[in-house]
């Protein structure tokens, strides 16, 4: 996405990321812009020459509490021993860092976390490259990571001042879901939106009747889809904590497994994630049927996500994709 920025602004956009590097003293590089999303994603070099990240954060998506809280969570994964981005503190010993209001920037924050190296487990929208094999193996590895994940998160004490955005009923399907109204958003046919207001209704009567063993709610990552999973031979990574809150745990769950549903070997990708999981952590057959229901709910923040962004391309057209794919999932799964 970041080579159909003007190359003005691509210009812009690298002084701007050496006047964030200025207080990690290596303003003196060029940084490689990865990705313009909601942040703008650098690759950089430390004074002694290690990779690293460098994220300028986009104005008013997140306060600087919640950017706070994302890096004070993600040192405490590291401490714990999970292979994540981990904060490395500027000159004068701050994780973050608010860079003033310029003429093409308003004023934002910046971070610097160091690299992490691996590949992504695949791309949204194309079949995963991995054997049927491959998958199983780097599966159950992530199921394993991500409740180790839960647990850690269960066993911290958050630091005074903590914050971070809450992926629970009204997160999800309330009147200011964190990704949109995706029952009434711009783009959407009248039948969608009839159809996806009714959904909504049924699934909030589901969210408040879940059984006790589906509401374990805590700490996750909220954004485990292929791109931020990173491979190599010896285990997985977790990358991009941007979403990261408060949630119930089946979400992550649900997450990572919507974009593979239509795979080849997704029931053995299915079978291995949980396998892995209850390897670290409880997941009873009880709270797996709810299952469906997070599959369903994670469906639908994607279509108030792109409504939100009319200026990335393609955006109107996923909005509808997204809303009749959302639709069906739930007639699949026998919830509409």
């Amino acid at each position: 996405m970041s080579a159909d920025l003007p190359k003005t602004f691509r210009d812009a956009l690298d002084i701007r990321a050496r006047q964030a590097l200025a207080h990690w003293g290596v303003a003196d590089q060029q940084p490689e812009l990865l990705k313009y999303r909601e942040n703008a994603v650098f690759r950089v070099h430390l004074a002694d020459g290690r990779p690293a990240a460098l994220r300028l954060h986009r104005a008013g998506y997140h306060g600087e509490a919640a950017l706070r809280s994302e890096l004070q969570w993600m040192a405490a994964l590291g401490d714990g021993g999970l292979a994540v981005p981990r904060p490395i503190a500027a000159m004068d010993g701050r994780l973050l860092v608010t860079l003033p209001s310029e003429e093409d920037f308003a004023a934002q924050h910046a971070d610097v976390i160091a690299w992490v190296d691996g590949e992504p487990l695949g791309e949204s929208g194309r079949p995963l490259s991995h054997s049927p094999e491959r998958q199983v193996e780097i599966f159950s590895a992530l199921g394993a990571t991500m409740a180790e994940m839960h647990n850690l998160a269960d066993r911290w004490t958050p630091p005074a001042g903590f914050w971070r955005a809450a992926w629970d009923k009204e997160g999800l399907i309330g009147e200011r879901p964190l990704w949109g109204r995706f029952w009434d958003c711009a783009g959407l046919s009248a039948a969608q939106a009839t159809q996806l207001s009714a959904l909504r209704r049924d699934l909030q009567q589901r969210l408040a009747t879940l059984p006790t063993p589906a509401k374990d709610f805590g700490l996750i990552h909220a954004d485990l889809v292929r791109e931020n999973v990173l491979v190599d031979a010896a285990a997985v990574k977790l990358i991009d904590f941007d979403d990261a809150g408060y949630g119930f745990r089946l979400f992550d769950v649900a997450t990572a497994l919507l974009k593979n549903r239509r795979e080849p070997a997704y029931e053995a990708i299915e079978a291995a994630l949980i396998s892995g999981y209850r390897g670290r952590r409880a997941l009873t057959n009880e709270a797996l049927a709810a299952l469906p229901l997070f599959l369903v709910l994670r469906s639908l923040t994607y279509i108030g996500w792109f409504a939100a962004r009319p200026e990335l391309p393609g955006a109107r057209e996923r909005v509808l994709r997204y809303a009749d794919e959302a639709l069906a999932l739930a007639r699949e799964l026998g919830l509409a």
